[in-house]
């Protein structure tokens, strides 16, 4: 069994929101899946980086606790995936919140997770790998300048 087959079924048991924030059953939500559904629930790393700038993005980073240990986004929050259910409450509900893993496996669930919560949430499609990519040199300058500059 593939991967992620197990984790759909597993998902069949949640509800799920729909863009507009109405709770519904998983399978009206699978039902009603279309082109727009699949890009919405997409961001990826130059969108995010945009939105990280203005405030508007959360990006937690839901590797394990060594993983994140090992190399981190300074400014994402490590929710490992095992843990997200019971820290849930600690996200900001006033921010996009996008899940983050090396190659958005992980991080697919946890968005369908949050999305079953109610939390407006989205993956990042090229994951941390291509994050760590999209910020190298004058991408990284800049972006570090403009995150103290909106702190201060």
């Amino acid at each position: 069994m593939k991967p992620l087959s197990g984790a759909l079924l597993m998902l069949l048991v949640f509800s799920c929101t729909s863009v507009f924030g109405e709770e519904l059953p998983f399978g009206q939500y699978l039902s009603e899946f279309d082109y727009f559904a699949r890009k919405e629930m997409k961001i990826d790393s130059e969108a995010l980086v945009k939105g990280i700038k203005e405030g508007e993005i959360q990006l937690i980073d839901i590797r394990f606790k060594e993983e994140f240990e090992a190399w981190r986004m300074g400014f994402a929050i490590n929710i490992p995936l095992n843990e997200l259910p019971a820290r849930v409450k600690d996200l900001p509900k006033d921010k996009l919140i996008v899940t983050a893993c090396p190659h958005m496996d992980r991080a697919i669930l946890a968005m369908a997770y949050l999305r079953t919560q109610g939390i407006d949430s989205k993956y990042l499609t090229d994951g941390l790998v291509g994050l760590a990519e999209y910020l190298r040199g004058d991408q990284a300058r800049d972006f570090i300048n403009k995150k103290s500059k909106s702190r201060q």
